[in-house]
C-alpha cells in the first residue's frame, strides 16, 4: 500500500463547503484508481509547547485542521493516477478551495505492514 496523507488548515465557517471539496475529491481520486480516501475533521488536536498541527500548517485563529489520507496500491499507481489525473484535467477546480492550499501539508509514505483482516478488538 502506498499512503497520501494531506493536513490542512480549514476555516471554521467553511465546514460544509470542505465537506463538499473532499467529497468530490474522494471521488476523483477512486475513479483513478485510489483504493480508500479517509477525511476528519479536527476533534482533539493538541496545541503542543514546540510544535503541532496548527502551527505547521500556519493556522489562523478560526482556523481548524483536517486531514485526508488516501490508501493507494502502490506507489507506481499514484505516481501514474496523479500524472492521468492532471492530463485529463481531473484535478482541476473552479473557484476557490474552501481553504488556503499554498499553507496545507502533503506527504506520501510507504507502508510499513498490512495487519490480516481480523475481527476487531474489544472495544473500550
Amino acid at each position: 500500500m502506498y499512503l497520501a496523507a494531506l493536513v490542512i488548515p480549514v476555516p471554521e465557517e467553511n465546514v460544509s463547503a470542505y465537506q463538499d471539496w473532499a467529497k468530490m475529491s474522494a471521488a476523483i481520486f477512486k475513479r483513478y484508481g485510489c483504493l480508500e480516501v479517509q477525511d476528519g475533521w479536527d476533534d482533539l488536536v493538541s496545541r503542543g509547547k514546540h510544535t503541532d498541527m496548527y502551527r505547521a500548517v500556519a493556522a489562523k485563529d478560526n482556523e481548524k485542521i483536517a486531514i485526508s489520507i488516501q490508501i493507494w496500491p502502490d506507489r507506481d499507481t499514484f505516481f501514474a493516477s496523479e500524472e492521468k489525473m492532471h492530463e485529463d484535467g481531473a484535478l482541476d477546480y473552479e473557484g476557490e478551495p474552501p481553504f488556503d492550499p499554498a499553507r496545507l501539508i502533503h506527504g506520501c509514505f510507504s507502508s510499513l505492514f498490512d495487519l490480516p483482516d481480523q475481527p476487531a478488538g474489544k472495544q473500550i
